[in-house]
């Protein structure tokens, strides 16, 4: 019994140290400015029980283990004076990882493209069959 014991007071432990307040930190009200820090919390548990039968008799043991890490992420700001998303800001705390800047890339290189292909289009002369279609006919 001893060992579900260990067991239980690991997990509660952990659970404690999962709470959202961990991950969505208090708001920190500066000036005219409320922040907000975002973390991202990891976790690891492990637990075992064993009995082993010897010469002198029997004995058994059991022991559990975990391990939990809170790093920060992000910040929110909110500007009380500014209405709308455009009062909200996030402020990543680490850098981006290769994909996120890939794809960061591949957005911005596509976004690029359709930008100068709806300008091509807007430019573009109007052909002349397409405005003798549009003419109207005299009988």
């Amino acid at each position: 019994m001893a060992a579900q014991e260990e067991i239980r007071t690991t997990v509660d432990e952990l659970l404690r140290v999962l709470s959202m307040k961990n991950v969505i930190g208090e708001p920190i009200e500066m000036g005219d400015r409320t922040f907000i820090t975002v973390t991202k919390v990891g976790l690891a548990f492990g637990a075992g029980k064993g009995e082993a039968k010897g010469e002198n008799g029997q004995g058994g043991g059991g022991g559990a283990g975990g391990a939990a890490g809170v790093t920060p992420v992000a910040a929110i700001v909110v500007y009380k004076n500014i209405p709308g998303p455009e009062g909200v800001k996030v402020l990543p705390l680490t850098p981006p990882s290769p994909i996120a800047r890939a794809i960061g890339e591949i957005v911005s290189t596509v976004s690029e493209k359709m930008g100068q292909r709806m300008a091509a289009s807007k430019e573009a002369p109007k052909e002349p069959a397409k405005e003798a279609a549009k003419a109207p006919k005299t009988s």
